[in-house]
């Protein structure tokens, strides 16, 4: 059984709810956010509280499917409200980024420069020519742009050079011995 769907989500002031049957918007100062939910959920407004909760019979997939929407729909409220940040770090010599519009340009040890569009609804900072900050309302969304950044010159475990999260910490491998 699930705990996490045990546990309420409280909205915040500037946040509103609306439930229609299964489908659930959030809207925030940040933006609207929608999603439907599984048939085997419920999801009631009470005050200024959400509480999900499996529907009719109670079995270990209803709760786990509650407890995937808890998160789910918490994520929604927190990203209408706050948002989310992913920062990237660019390691290496001559490894910059810039971003230029809807266009980030990144310079990563290719022959060529690497243009990457940036979607609708992210938004791409370089404070730093060495740093990425991606920002956003869908948490998911946001993490799979860093994703992507990142795979274009993932770490490499002999210097470390590539493109980490900046909170990521890279196994180095000792270089080969004669």
């Amino acid at each position: 059984m699930s705990r996490i769907a045990k546990a309420p989500i409280s909205v915040p002031s500037g946040v509103d709810v609306k439930i229609s049957g299964q489908d659930v918007t959030v809207k925030g100062p940040k933006g609207t956010l929608a999603w439907s939910v599984h048939p085997s959920v419920n999801v009631a407004l009470e005050d200024s509280t959400l509480r999900i909760t499996p529907t009719g019979a109670e079995g270990q997939e209803e709760w786990a499917m509650a407890g995937t929407t808890r998160a789910l729909v918490a994520n929604m409220v927190t990203g209408v409200s706050t948002g989310f940040e992913r920062k990237l770090t660019l390691v290496g010599v001559g490894y910059r980024a810039q971003a230029k519009g809807k266009t980030l340009n990144l310079a990563l040890g290719f022959s060529h420069p690497v243009d990457f569009p940036v979607p609708d609804g992210i938004e791409i900072e370089t404070p730093v020519p060495t740093e990425i900050l991606v920002k956003g309302i869908d948490k998911q969304r946001v993490g799979q742009v860093a994703a992507v950044i990142r795979g274009y010159r993932p770490p490499e475990p002999y210097k470390g050079k590539g493109v980490r999260y900046a909170d990521e910490q890279v196994l180095r491998k000792e270089a080969k011995k004669k």
